[in-house]
């Protein structure tokens, strides 16, 4: 055990080290890169799936592409020098972050458009102008935003409805403009506020389709992303904490379906 006035790493690294085959080919950059974005989605995917929150994301996908780089006896740059360690590293974190952007596409218009907002003004009021060019790529206008529970524009301010403003009595059931924005907030709302708990955040997750539930893990780790390139810290430790705790989520709310068996699971729809 660490007495109290010891040091200690917040996580650790564990390293598994194999004999390179003999056989090892020689690839190019290019073959490493296009490797890269054939095997990583599913890697990444898998260390979601172990629990691993966003905040170690970044160190975790290491692990898989630095196995693909070694893979190879060497890979060579466009002058046939040798790739170096570092360069290596700079790829495998590009990768990552083109996966993750490429997730976008999965989402819902509106929780595509409070992305791109997100990225450009986080929580802090904009101009309605900015608003209404950066919807328009979405087909969307103010009002489909409004109406959606996630944006708010008044006399020429908008800015993202925060979580202290959304309603606490929301339910994904009787939610009839559902974005997958919400889902990721209500979660993170509930679990965050001094009223909620991991059991009613459980609930919730339970009443989502398994497809609007996934969405909202990923989500958590795209928003951390962005979150940690600008410094944000505090908003990056609250959907660090929703994908941390989401697995538990899903089996709590696997247990409270169990419980409840499916005739009271219509009644409370």
């Amino acid at each position: 055990m660490n007495s109290n006035a010891a040091n200690a790493l917040a996580s650790s690294i564990v390293l598994v080290c194999r004999k390179r085959l003999h056989t090892a080919a020689i690839a190019t950059r290019r073959e490493f890169v296009a490797r890269l974005k054939r095997e990583m989605p599913e890697a990444l995917e898998k260390i979601k799936e172990a629990g691993v929150g966003p905040v170690d994301m970044a160190q975790s996908a290491l692990g898989p592409g630095m196995g693909i780089f070694t893979s190879y006896a060497k890979v060579l740059e466009p002058d046939d020098s040798e790739m170096t360690v570092r360069t290596a590293i700079a790829l495998i974190n590009e990768s990552r972050e083109e996966i993750l952007g490429e997730e976008d596409a999965h989402y819902d218009s509106e929780t595509r458009f409070c992305i791109d907002w997100f990225q450009a003004f986080g929580m802090a009021d904009g101009r309605s102008g900015d608003a209404i060019g950066m919807a328009n790529a979405y087909n969307l206008g103010l009002a489909d935003l409004e109406a959606a529970g996630v944006f708010h524009a008044k006399g020429g301010v908008a800015r993202l409805l925060k979580r202290g403003d959304m309603p606490e009595d929301w339910h994904p059931s009787t939610d009839k403009h559902l974005t997958h924005w919400e889902c990721a907030q209500h979660l993170i709302r509930v679990l965050d506020s001094e009223e909620g708990s991991g059991a009613a955040a459980a609930k919730l997750v339970a009443a989502m389709n398994p497809e609007d539930a996934q969405a909202a893990r990923s989500l958590a780790y795209r928003l951390y992303d962005i979150c940690e390139k600008k410094g944000w810290a505090q908003d990056a430790q609250a959907y660090n904490l929703l994908a941390e705790e989401f697995p538990h989520l899903e089996q709590a709310a696997l247990d409270y379906e169990g419980e409840r068996g499916p005739a009271q699971a219509a009644l409370d729809l």
